[in-house]
């Protein structure tokens, strides 16, 4: 039996993207997809070495692939950290902040790790990166990737995000909890959750952490916000914030190759700042992936 969508969410999604295209991508399965970890084993290797699983490189990402077949979960270079099972979507976060070997970055809700880890990889386990998140068992799971992975780089933290307070990151990733509502296609109970107020009292959340996470920002530092919601809410609404709050806040155009659609510029009575525009927002429909979100930020000096 297939879901079904609330009468509000019809509703909603409507004004924002062909809601039969959105509806019909959501409820097919979603293709898998890994990244090769390169600070274990080259992309090649790892090519010779799955040749019994259908590989067609992702456009946006060197080291990923979407991959054709069964039980890549139980395979030993899954196992030995040589790949990543990670959504191909979730690739572009890390991608958008490209730190560099030297730079001190924050991912201020790090965990289970797939874009700490390709992070580190960005990095080649030089540099520094402070993975933080809240939850115990999440932790754990950031944990056991890291030292599965290899990287070496990497500190963990336990707090909320926003009471980071004094730092000078030379980088911010805030990938934010958020509602999911990209996700549907691995998570079809989002559809089941899914409700008005639940999408207001996160959007509070994720401005209290890009406030915070800004403020915690060097001068000429980037932060990389991202979701894997499709809410105006969670995402332009929460960029706008940030523009209003800071004038040192400038948005920046993330150059990928890959299908993009128009960043929501007004919804619901509300009108966001022209510069949302420089927003990346991908529908499910797009590339055949999740939907995300991600917005890159200079903090300008």
């Amino acid at each position: 039996m297939q879901p079904i969508f609330k009468e509000k969410f019809i509703e909603r999604y409507s004004q924002l993207t062909d809601f039969e295209l959105f509806k019909e991508c959501s409820l097919m399965p979603l293709r898998k997809s890994i990244r090769v970890n390169t600070l274990k084993i080259p992309i090649q290797e790892i090519k010779n070495r799955l040749q019994n699983f259908s590989l067609e490189p992702i456009s946006w990402c060197k080291e990923g692939f979407f991959i054709k077949g069964k039980g890549i979960g139980n395979l030993i270079e899954h196992a030995l950290g040589y790949i990543y099972i990670q959504e191909a979507a979730s690739m572009i976060p890390p991608l958008a902040l490209a730190p560099e070997e030297t730079d001190l970055v924050l991912d201020i809700a790090a965990a289970p790790g797939s874009k700490t880890t390709q992070l580190a990889s960005i990095m080649h386990n030089k540099g520094s990166i402070i993975a933080n998140d809240v939850e115990i068992p999440r932790l754990k799971a950031l944990s056991i990737n890291l030292q599965r992975c290899g990287v070496l780089n990497t500190i963990i933290t336990f707090q909320q995000g926003r009471y980071f307070k004094n730092f000078q990151f030379d980088k911010i990733l805030l990938d934010a909890p958020c509602s999911g509502t990209g996700a549907i296609r691995k998570s079809l109970k989002t559809l089941l959750m899914w409700n008005p107020n639940m999408i207001r009292r996160l959007a509070g959340m994720q401005k209290q952490l890009i406030k915070t996470a800004f403020q915690n920002l060097k001068e000429n530092g980037i932060l990389v916000y991202s979701t894997c919601s499709l809410e105006p809410e969670e995402n332009e609404a929460v960029i706008d914030y940030l523009l209003k709050e800071f004038d040192a806040a400038k948005l920046e155009k993330i150059n990928l190759p890959l299908k993009s659609s128009p960043a929501v510029l007004e919804f619901e009575k509300n009108k966001y700042h022209p510069c949302i525009k420089d927003c990346f927002r991908i529908w499910p429909q797009d590339n055949d992936t999740e939907g995300f979100f991600v917005a890159k930020i200079r903090k300008s000096d």
